[in-house]
């Protein structure tokens, strides 16, 4: 029986997905799993109502939140994953050769086994690479808690509510900004600015005294309404952020990298940011 979702992300304004077959629902103890098909975006993953994936255009997300990052320094070894359920970003994570340890850290294990199920080209394979160490726990206690340091870090989470909130916070930033090695780079999700500025500018102000650059990249992702997201940027070498796309091209033939999004051309426009958006951020930093 054909229904429909209403997605109300934002007072006032939302989209709605044609639901053709009701796959999977389940209560996690810490949010409301959903999974649909859509005739358009084929299966279609909610938390709590919210869109977090869906077949038909994962890959934006995924490509620019991974490889900006990881192409923008010169040889990431060691990884950070915070969240990433799904499995997408360890996938494009694991596409880097030069990468030889990835720690993945995701609160919710029913995530990861219902998109092993329900979305298997999400992370094709990746979770049986054996570089992979994969942490079922909270990502905050886990970066107040560990010794480590990474090369990179990636925060792939939820909006910053319910158990994503304090992945959004100043203390988690601060111990992350402690858990990156010398040329480090964190990048998170952080939002869709024409809806979620004040998320956009938290995030600024937060980011300004913990790392040598800060600043945003942008990706746009049909699914999640309002315009093009956000990803943020923290960097500990001003250097990484202005890699030539001359170096950005090298690096992505030598590391054998296929993608559908993400080229080196992209990857120096994506920091371009929109004017409000440069004003807005100019008016609090």
């Amino acid at each position: 029986m054909q229904t429909t979702l209403i997605e109300q992300l934002y007072t006032g304004y939302g989209q709605s997905f044609e639901v053709t077959e009701q796959l999977f629902t389940l209560d996690t103890g810490f949010q409301r799993l959903e999974i649909f098909t859509n005739p358009l975006l084929g299966r279609v993953m909610t938390l709590d109502g919210v869109v977090q994936t869906t077949e038909k255009d994962e890959f934006v997300y995924h490509e620019m939140l991974t490889h900006v990052p990881l192409l923008a320094h010169p040889l990431p070894k060691r990884v950070l994953i915070i969240g990433g359920g799904d499995g997408g970003i360890l996938r494009e994570v694991m596409k880097h050769p030069c990468v030889e340890q990835v720690t993945m850290v995701e609160i919710d294990a029913a995530v990861i086994e219902t998109a092993k199920q329900y979305f298997p080209a999400h992370s094709a394979g990746a979770f049986g690479d054996a570089r992979l160490q994969l942490v079922i726990g909270d990502g905050v206690a886990f970066v107040n808690e560990t010794n480590e340091q990474f090369d990179v870090v990636i925060s792939d989470s939820t909006d910053p509510y319910g158990p994503a909130e304090a992945l959004f916070s100043a203390d988690f930033y601060t111990a992350i900004r402690r858990c990156l090695a010398e040329q480090g780079v964190f990048v998170a999700q952080n939002g869709v600015p024409f809806y979620q500025l004040d998320e956009l500018l938290d995030t600024a102000k937060r980011f300004k005294p913990l790392f040598v650059d800060s600043h945003f990249f942008t990706a746009a992702v049909p699914t999640y309404v309002g315009g093009v997201m956000t990803l943020a940027w923290g960097a500990t070498d001003r250097g990484l952020r202005h890699t030539s796309i001359e170096q950005l091209q090298e690096r992505y033939a030598e590391r054998g990298l296929s993608t559908r999004y993400y080229t080196p051309e992209m990857h120096v426009a994506s920091f371009a940011l929109p004017k409000y958006v440069e004003q807005a951020i100019a008016a609090v930093v």
